[in-house]
C-alpha cells in the first residue's frame, strides 16, 4: 500500500489525505448525532465540516463556471445536489455524496495519470545533451544545436541525441521504450542508430545524420503529443450527448421538485426525490470512462512499441475487413537471399558458390552480399583486380583467369555462350575463364511470423488480404502464397498502387474498414488513402511517419495482430462502459422518481458506477503475456 501511495502525485495525496481526514470527522459527526439529543442548527453546523473539507474545491469550481456561462456540469450537479439534501435536513446524505464523488474523483484521476505515464514513457527518449567533437575537444551542447555530419561521443547510460551511424566502438542499446522489445541490441561501426535508445555498454564513435528537428525521437515526440487531439467518433458522441443531457436532467430534477410538491403539498418528499434524481443523472461514468478507455488502449499500446496518432484511428481498426499490404520490406524482408544454385555440367555447387562469392569479394550490391553470405562457411579468396561494369556486374581476376559474375548482358558482351534462365525470377550468372559455370538464383524472403500473422488477422475478423507490389506476376505470387496472401495486384507503380486501392475502398461495405501496411516514402500516398494507414518500421521516413495513423516502431509484423487484438479490446470496453452506465442510471432514475430508492443508493449509481467504468478501462493498460 505504501509504494501506491508513494507512487502518487502531490495532487492526488492532497486528496487522498483530505479524503480520509473528512471521513474522520463525518464518522465523528454522524456518531455524535445518533448518540446526543441536540439542535439541527449544531448538527449542520458539525457535516458542514467535512462537508468543506471534502468538497470545497468542487463548489469553488462550480462558481467559477457558473461566472464563465458553464453551468451544467458534474461540478454543479454535485453542488446543487448536496446543498439541497444539506437544505432539507438530510446531513449525512449531503456529506457522504460528496465523499464518495471526492473518491470517484480520485480514481479517474489515478487512472488518467497510469494511462499518462503510459504513453509519456515516450516522452523520456528526449536526449537532455549532446557531446560532440568539435575543434579536437569534446563538449557537451543541447542535441538541437548538433548539425549534420558532427561527431558524437555517446558514453554508456546516454540517450542517442539524433539518429547517426556507428564510425567506431561496440555496445549494445536498449531500445524498449521505442519498440517495446526488451532484448538489447547490439550495435558495431556500421550500425545505424535510432536517437532516443540509451547506450549500455561500450562508448560509441558516431557521425550524426540528421539535425534534432528531423530526428526520429523528434517525429515520435510530436506524434505522441497530438495523438489527444484526434478524437472517436464515441468520444465526440458523448462530449454532444453531456452538453445536451445534462441541461435535461436539471430540468427533469426541477419538474419532479416542483409540480407534484404543488399537488401533494409535501415539497420535502419532491424536492429529495429531485436531489437523488440530480445525483443519479450525473453523466461522470459516460463522460470520463469512454475517452479514458481510448487513451489507455492508446497508452497501452504505446508499451508495446505501436505509436497511435489519436482514438479515431484505435476506433476505425476495430472495424477492418480489408488489409492492404505493401510486399517488399512490409511481408518480406525486402534482403535478397540466395535460394538456388544451378552448376553447369562438371561443376559443384559449391566451387559455383565460391567463384561467385569471389567475385563480388568487395562489392557492397545487395546481391553481392547475399551471395557473400551464402558462402560464409567458403574460403574465399580475395581478386588480384576488379572492373564493375555499371548495369551489368562484376569482371574479376584470379592469378589471370577471368571470372564474371552478374546479368545475362554481362556474359553475352563477354563472350560467353549460354541459355538464359526464362522465369521471373533473379539471377546472378557466373562464367569462368570462357565457359559458362552457372546461375545463381537469389529472391527477396518472406518475413517469419509473416503467414502466421496473416492468418491471425483472419482470425481476428480480416475477410480479405490483398498485396499491392511492383514485382511481376509470378514473383509476386510466389510471396503472396507463402504468406498466404488472397489477392495479388502486380507490376504497380507508386501512382498505379494509389489507383488501385481507390478501386478496393470503392468495393468495400458501408461500415467496413480498410488498413495499408507500407514500409516507406514510396507508400506514403498509399498510406494517407486508407482509412488507416500503418508504418512499418518506418522511423527513419519523414513522409511514411506523416501521412501514417499508425506507426510500428520496429519492423516486427506480428504487431499488427496485437494492434488489432487492442482496438477491439478499446471497443468492447467502450460498449461495456457505455451500456452499464446507462443501464443502471435509468434503472436508478426510474425509482429515484417514484421514491423507491434513497441517496445512498444514488450516491452509489453514480460515483460506484463511475469507478467500475474506470476500472474497466484500466483493463487496456494490463499488459498480457505472449
Amino acid at each position: 500500500m505504501k509504494e501506491k501511495i508513494m507512487s502518487l502525485s502531490e495532487k492526488q495525496k492532497k486528496l487522498l489525505l483530505r479524503i480520509a481526514v473528512s471521513i474522520v470527522l463525518f464518522a465523528a459527526a454522524f456518531a455524535v448525532q445518533k448518540l446526543t439529543d441536540l439542535s439541527k442548527v449544531f448538527y449542520l453546523l458539525m457535516y458542514l465540516v467535512p462537508y468543506f473539507a471534502a468538497g470545497y474545491d468542487v463548489l469553488i469550481k462550480s462558481v467559477k463556471n457558473i461566472a464563465h456561462g458553464q453551468l451544467f456540469d458534474e461540478n454543479f450537479l454535485m453542488s446543487l445536489a448536496t446543498a439541497g439534501a444539506l437544505i432539507i435536513g438530510e446531513y449525512p446524505e449531503s456529506v457522504f455524496v460528496m465523499l464518495f464523488y471526492q473518491t470517484g474523483e480520485l480514481f479517474q484521476s489515478i487512472a488518467v495519470e497510469k494511462s499518462r505515464r503510459s504513453i509519456s514513457a515516450l516522452m523520456d527518449i528526449a536526449p537532455v545533451s549532446a557531446r560532440v567533437l568539435r575543434d579536437g575537444e569534446e563538449i557537451e551542447i543541447d542535441p538541437e544545436e548538433v548539425t549534420e555530419g558532427d561527431t558524437l561521443i555517446i558514453r554508456p547510460g546516454e540517450k542517442v541525441p539524433v539518429d547517426a551511424l556507428v564510425l567506431d566502438g561496440f555496445s549494445s542499446l536498449d531500445t524498449s521504450a521505442l519498440t517495446g522489445e526488451s532484448a538489447p541490441l547490439d550495435v558495431t561501426p556500421g550500425s545505424k542508430l535510432i536517437s532516443g535508445c540509451v547506450n549500455l555498454t561500450g562508448a560509441l564513435r558516431c557521425k550524426a545524420l540528421c539535425e534534432y528537428e528531423n530526428s526520429s525521437v523528434a517525429k515520435i515526440l510530436e506524434l505522441v503529443e497530438n495523438s489527444s487531439m484526434n478524437k472517436a467518433k464515441s468520444e465526440s458522441f458523448i462530449t454532444k450527448f453531456a452538453k445536451y443531457y445534462t441541461p435535461a436532467v436539471v430540468l427533469a430534477a426541477a419538474l419532479i421538485a416542483f409540480i407534484p410538491s404543488v399537488i401533494t403539498k409535501n415539497p420535502a418528499e419532491w424536492v429529495y426525490r429531485a436531489l437523488i434524481f440530480l445525483v443519479v443523472s450525473c453523466p461522470c461514468a459516460v463522460v470520463i470512462s469512454v475517452p479514458l478507455a481510448y487513451f489507455a488502449g492508446i497508452g497501452g499500446a504505446s508499451s508495446k512499441g505501436l505509436l497511435i496518432k489519436g482514438g479515431n484511428y484505435l476506433e476505425a481498426l476495430s472495424s477492418i475487413k480489408t488489409a492492404v499490404f505493401d510486399k517488399t520490406g512490409t511481408l518480406t524482408t525486402g534482403r535478397f537471399a540466395v535460394t538456388e544454385i544451378i552448376p553447369a555440367e562438371g561443376l559443384s555447387e559449391q566451387r559455383l558458390l565460391a567463384l561467385a562469392a569471389g567475385a563480388e569479394y568487395y562489392s557492397n550490391h545487395p546481391l553481392a552480399c547475399a551471395i557473400r553470405k551464402a558462402a560464409e562457411n567458403i574460403k574465399l579468396t580475395a581478386p588480384d583486380s576488379v572492373t564493375e561494369i555499371a548495369g551489368q556486374g562484376i569482371e574479376a581476376v584470379f592469378g589471370g583467369n577471368r571470372v564474371l559474375a552478374g546479368n545475362a548482358l554481362l556474359l553475352r558482351n563477354g563472350g560467353i555462350d549460354f541459355a538464359a534462365r526464362k522465369d521471373d525470377a533473379t539471377f546472378v550468372y557466373i562464367a569462368a575463364g570462357d565457359k559458362y559455370a552457372g546461375a545463381i538464383r537469389l529472391e527477396d524472403t518472406v518475413k517469419d511470423g509473416a503467414r502466421d500473422t496473416v492468418f491471425a488477422l483472419k482470425k481476428a475478423g480480416i475477410k480479405k488480404t490483398v498485396m499491392l507490389t511492383g514485382d511481376r506476376r509470378a514473383s509476386a505470387q510466389k510471396i503472396a502464397d507463402e504468406a498466404g496472401i488472397d489477392e495479388i495486384h502486380h507490376s504497380l507503380l507508386p501512382g498505379d498502387k494509389v489507383a488501385r486501392l481507390s478501386d478496393i475502398l470503392a468495393k468495400r461495405g458501408k461500415r467496413e474498414k480498410l488498413f495499408f501496411v507500407g514500409d516507406g516514402i514510396n507508400d506514403a500516398p498509399v498510406l494517407s488513402l486508407a482509412d488507416v494507414g500503418i508504418a512499418m518500421g518506418a522511423l527513419g521516413s519523414d513522409a511514411a511517419v506523416e501521412a501514417a495513423d499508425v506507426v510500428i516502431m520496429d519492423d516486427d509484423i506480428k504487431k499488427l495482430v496485437t494492434l488489432i487484438k487492442t482496438a477491439k479490446k478499446t471497443h468492447r470496453v467502450v460498449t461495456e462502459n457505455v451500456a452499464f452506465a446507462l443501464g443502471v442510471k435509468l434503472a436508478v432514475l426510474i425509482l429515484a422518481a417514484m421514491g423507491l430508492t434513497n441517496m445512498w443508493v444514488g450516491v452509489l449509481a453514480d460515483v460506484g458506477v463511475s469507478v467500475l467504468c474506470i476500472l474497466n478501462s484500466m483493463r487496456m493498460l494490463i499488459k498480457e503475456h505472449r
